[in-house]
């Protein structure tokens, strides 16, 4: 997968970064302070950060890399390391469907922020399942990123956001991360 990991890592990473910078970016008050669970390198939140100079933003990851954008703390993966109501926003890019238990983190997020901001997949299309898969592997397999492929239905987000007494303010549901033709596949 040598070509694959590299094509992936120079031209879709990074147009995905941006467009997903630009889609959340708007979502976030003014001034608010952001905790990016699940941040990688951060990359995504320094792009979110230089589009809106006026938040802060902080990461946790259970795999802190040795090289990152913005300040990242390590965490055990089902336990927020903050207090109670101690930041705005928690902020999930493609994390929960990387959990055995999304409702765990859902919880945390909202023991610990005001908002949720949550891109993560719809598992709806025609073979959706192996094409998701497909995509986790090629993005995260060789960060060493744990890979349950725990992908849900709208349905599934919905009843969750219910059990958890959450409210939904905005649901988008075409990105646009990928170009034409790649987008014919993947941005279903």
């Amino acid at each position: 997968m040598g070509l694959l990991t590299w094509f992936h890592g120079s031209v879709i990473h990074s147009r995905r970064v941006g467009v997903l910078a630009r889609h959340i970016a708007p979502l976030l008050p003014r001034n608010a302070s952001v905790l990016d669970v699940g941040c990688g390198d951060g990359w995504l939140s320094a792009e979110v950060k230089r589009l809106r100079p006026d938040v802060t933003v902080t990461g946790v990851d259970v795999l802190v890399r040795s090289h990152t954008h913005i300040p990242v703390q390590p965490f055990d993966g089902t336990t927020l390391p903050m207090a109670d109501r101690s930041v705005d926003v928690v902020m999930f890019v493609d994390v929960l469907h990387h959990t055995a238990d999304p409702l765990v983190l859902l919880r945390e997020a909202r023991r610990v922020a005001q908002a949720i901001v949550i891109k993560d997949h719809d598992r709806h299309a025609f073979l959706g399942d192996a094409t998701l898969r497909f995509m986790d592997r090629v993005g995260n397999a060789r960060h060493g990123v744990a890979l349950p492929f725990n992908y849900w239905t709208k349905a599934d987000w919905q009843r969750a956001f219910e059990r958890e007494g959450l409210s939904v303010e905005a649901w988008e549901t075409s990105l646009r991360l990928y170009p034409v033709p790649l987008r014919w596949v993947f941005d279903r």
